[in-house]
C-alpha cells in the first residue's frame, strides 16, 4: 500500500478496505488505543461497520469532538433562560433542541410551553428570520468548532453591513487544539489514564486551521496524530500511519486527507473568524474550564453579542445525576459503561447530550449495537 493519497473514488471500495485491514493487522505490534475527535468520524466508524472489523487489539475511543456533546450544562441553562425572554426568538440547530437543561427541561419543551424557538440549518437562515421578524430579536445559538465559526462570523459581518439591529449571537464556539492539550496535559501526557497511543484528527476542522496547530501533540507529548478523511479507507490508512509512527518511535502530525485539507488550512476563513471573534476561556462538558479554548465576540461586534445585550450570566446548575457523558468524552469510559445507557437514557428519551446528538458516541453505540 502506498502512503500517498489515494484516488477519492476508491475510498469506498470493499477490496481496498480488505487490503488495508490486512495491512493494519500485519503492522500491529500490540494493543493500540486511538482516539478520534470528530463527530463525523464517530458516525462513519460505526455506520460503516468498521469498528467491528478492526483487528483485535485496536481499541477505538471517542473524544470531545461532538459540538453538541461538549456544550456545557451552564451554557444550555443560559440558552434556556434567554428562550424565556419576551420579544426573543431563539434560532438553533436541531440537535440542541433536545439537550436536557436544568430540571430536565429543553429548548423543545420551552417551545411547547410558548417560547419562540426555531430550527435553522445555518446562521444565514437565522439572519433571514431576523429580516422577516423586525419586531423581535433573533438570537442564533453559536455552537461548534473552527469549522462552523467562520460562517457565523460572516453572518455577523452581513448583519452589521445591513444595519440589522435585531440579530445577535449567543457564542459557545470551541477550539479543538486546546482541548487536546488539556486531555494530554494530565497524567504526564497519558490522556487522563486512557493510555491513548494515537489520535485521528478532525478533517473538517483542519480545512480551516491546517496541520501546524496540532504539532504540540508530537513535540511536547510524543503522541502521533493523523488528519484523516471520513471514508473507511481514509480511516484505515490513518490508523496504519499511526501504528507505524508508534512502532518507529517517530511521533509526527501527518495529513492523510490532503485531497481536502491544505497543510496551511484556509487563511481567509481564519482572517474572517478572528476579525469577529477572539480566543477566550471556555467551559467544556466533562472537562471543565480550558483556557483560551473558546471564541468570544470582539468589542467591535458587541452590538451582536447576546451575552452583552441581555446581560446573560452562565448560571450554576447541578450535574445530571448518573450521566457519564463527561467520562465518555474524555475516553475514560465506553458509552455502555454508563449505568443509564439503554435504560433511562435512549435516543427517544435522552438524559445526556451524548445520546441526543446524531454525532454523539452514546447515540452511535445505541443505534448500531456494536460490542467491541
Amino acid at each position: 500500500m502506498s502512503d500517498t493519497t489515494l484516488n477519492a473514488a476508491a475510498f469506498a471500495d470493499p477490496a481496498l478496505c480488505r487490503g488495508l485491514l490486512e495491512t493494519l493487522e500485519a503492522e500491529l505490534d500490540g494493543p493500540f488505543r486511538f482516539m478520534e475527535v470528530c463527530g463525523t468520524h464517530t458516525v462513519s466508524i460505526f455506520r460503516s461497520g468498521l469498528r467491528s472489523l478492526l483487528p483485535e487489539g485496536v481499541i477505538h475511543l471517542s473524544g470531545p469532538g461532538c459540538p453538541v456533546c461538549v456544550t456545557h450544562d451552564r451554557e444550555i441553562a443560559a440558552a434556556m433562560a434567554l428562550a424565556g425572554r419576551d420579544g426573543v426568538t431563539i434560532a438553533t440547530f436541531g440537535d440542541l433542541m433536545r439537550v436536557p437543561g436544568p430540571g430536565g427541561a429543553s429548548l423543545k419543551s420551552a417551545k411547547a410551553e410558548g417560547a419562540q424557538v426555531e430550527i435553522v440549518y445555518s446562521p444565514l437562515d437565522a439572519l433571514a428570520l431576523a429580516r422577516r421578524e423586525k419586531d423581535r430579536t433573533v438570537v442564533f445559538l453559536g455552537v461548534g468548532f473552527e469549522t462552523t465559526a467562520p460562517t457565523v462570523a460572516a453572518t455577523m459581518r452581513m448583519a452589521r453591513a445591513e444595519g440589522l439591529t435585531n440579530f445577535a449571537v449567543l457564542a459557545f464556539h470551541k477550539l479543538v487544539p486546546p482541548a487536546l492539550d488539556a486531555l494530554l496535559a494530565e497524567s504526564g501526557g497519558a490522556a487522563q489514564g486512557t493510555g491513548i497511543d494515537g489520535f485521528l484528527l478532525p478533517g473538517h476542522v483542519s480545512t480551516i486551521i491546517g496541520v501546524e496547530p496540532y504539532r504540540f501533540m508530537a513535540d511536547r507529548y510524543h503522541k502521533p496524530g493523523v488528519v484523516g478523511g471520513f471514508d473507511p479507507a481514509d480511516i484505515l490508512q490513518s490508523l496504519i500511519l499511526l501504528i507505524r509512527m508508534r512502532k518507529s518511535k517517530t511521533p509526527d502530525i501527518i495529513n492523510q486527507y490532503s485531497r481536502a485539507v491544505s497543510d496551511q488550512g484556509n487563511p481567509r476563513a481564519r482572517e474572517m473568524l478572528f476579525e469577529v471573534f477572539e480566543a477566550s476561556d471556555a467551559l467544556w462538558r466533562g472537562i471543565g474550564l480550558i483556557r483560551q479554548s473558546g471564541l468570544a465576540i470582539r468589542d467591535a461586534y458587541a452590538d451582536y453579542d447576546a451575552r452583552r445585550r441581555f446581560s446573560l450570566e452562565l448560571p450554576d446548575v447541578p450535574e445530571i445525576r448518573g450521566c457519564k457523558c463527561g467520562e465518555v468524552l474524555k475516553g475514560r469510559l465506553a458509552p455502555d459503561g454508563c449505568p443509564l445507557f439503554g435504560k433511562t437514557c435512549t435516543p427517544a428519551s435522552p438524559v445526556g447530550p451524548c445520546m441526543v446528538s446524531t454525532e454523539g458516541s452514546c447515540a452511535a453505540y445505541f443505534k448500531y449495537g456494536v460490542e467491541k
